[in-house]
């Protein structure tokens, strides 16, 4: 298992993010090409190593171009340049959730719909990317599970374009509603509403607790230079023992919905989908619009092999549409051995989690070659191989 963990001791910021998961192994030109997908000029990213009170870390700081070309935008504006873009779907998925964690903060401060809500900082480029660019670096780290520390906010006031507001600002103080948090340790603004839009979307567990090891440490750089270092600490986390058994392997799933096919084609569809390299297929029944009963169509394959198989949907069943997700899957590690019984040889399938044999399994075909070699049925084989196993 491999946690990012964030340690948010002096608060966190969207550009303090960014040079955090840079420092902790993101490659910045994946990074930089990836915003390019956005398809929005005026803006680019620069990276440099710098230092807060000793600490060495990484400072990521988006330039805007022109603050005349500059202008603030409704989240409507930007949903369409986030789904307009050709970023990988999990990334909108997870952009647009921070994005509409803070018009909604926004939008009960000022008691409006999160439509009507005018974007100000967040609303400019430097904020979308700032977003966006969270969005990436969290898939690019292809984490099991993300953490954080309680999120330390300052204190004092904070000047923004409503005027001078209390610290928390009051959109970062409707964002971590329910989330725990720490203040005065510094006598500003510790914790931005878009850093704190990024933790709330993302973290699945807030805790002070670590009790893995900590395989890496990383600093971003913010623009403060006061008596508490203004840098964000990450660690990544991994269960060295675990992670040896487990591995992650990402694949591309297809599902098409059909409801208008004779039944009796679904068994060479399958058979095909293997044959061509499919690593799962499966049926589902499920019941679609006017009560219609209908079959869902799922397969599970490398990315490389998705058109092949994308084409055999479309020549050999009625489908008119398929949906492609990419997914992540976790794998345990397998072993397979021969085990010779009475009856002749026999292949074991064995995994394992945690260092330890957790599955074993004949293989059924070779129990069905030795039930017909010997007369026997394949309760009888089963049973002799699951005795000889616990020997």
């Amino acid at each position: 298992m491999k946690i990012l963990y964030y340690d948010c001791f002096a608060g966190i910021s969207g550009d303090m993010n960014l040079g955090a998961l840079i420092d902790l192994g993101v490659d910045a030109n994946y990074l930089t090409t990836e915003l390019e997908k956005l398809n929005i000029e005026g803006f680019h990213l620069e990276i440099r190593t710098d230092q807060r009170r000793g600490i060495t870390g990484t400072k990521a700081e988006v330039v805007i171009e022109n603050q005349e070309n500059e202008k603030h935008r409704h989240l409507r504006h930007v949903e369409e340049i986030v789904n307009n873009s050709s970023l990988p779907e999990q990334v909108k998925i997870n952009a647009l959730k921070i994005f509409d964690l803070i018009a909604v903060a926004e939008a009960k401060v000022h008691n409006i719909s999160k439509q009507a809500v005018h974007f100000h900082e967040v609303g400019a480029l430097d904020s979308i990317a700032d977003i966006v660019g969270a969005a990436i670096c969290l898939d690019y780290l292809n984490v099991d599970k993300v953490m954080s520390s309680p999120i330390q906010l300052g204190g004092g006031t904070v000047s923004c374009a409503h005027g001078i507001m209390p610290v928390p600002a009051p959109a970062t103080a409707e964002i971590v509603k329910n989330i725990p948090v720490k203040t005065g340790l510094v006598n500003h603004e510790a914790t931005t509403p878009t850093g704190a839009a990024i933790l709330v979307a993302t973290v699945d567990e807030f805790t002070d607790q670590i009790n893995l090891p900590i395989t890496k440490t990383a600093y971003g750089i913010g623009n403060r230079d006061s008596e508490v270092p203004n840098v964000l600490r990450v660690h990544l986390l991994e269960d060295a023992k675990v992670v040896q058994d487990v591995g992650t392997e990402e694949a591309t799933l297809l599902e098409s919905n059909i409801d208008d096919m004779n039944p009796e084609h679904y068994d060479f569809i399958l058979e095909q989908l293997f044959r061509a390299g499919a690593s799962d297929a499966w049926l589902l029944p499920i019941i679609m619009k006017k009560s219609r009963p209908a079959i869902q169509l799922s397969v599970l394959c490398k990315a490389e092999l998705a058109d092949k198989l994308k084409a055999i949907i479309f020549v050999h069943s009625t489908s008119i549409g398929i949906r492609e997700y990419r997914v992540r899957k976790n794998v345990l590690r397998r072993e397979e051995t021969n085990l010779e019984t009475t009856y002749g040889p026999v292949r074991i399938k064995q995994s394992f989690y945690g260092g330890k044999l957790v599955h074993s399994k004949p293989e059924f075909d070779d129990c069905k070659k030795l039930a017909e070699a010997n007369q026997l049925s394949l309760s009888e084989i089963e049973e002799a191989i699951r005795k000889q196993l616990e020997k």
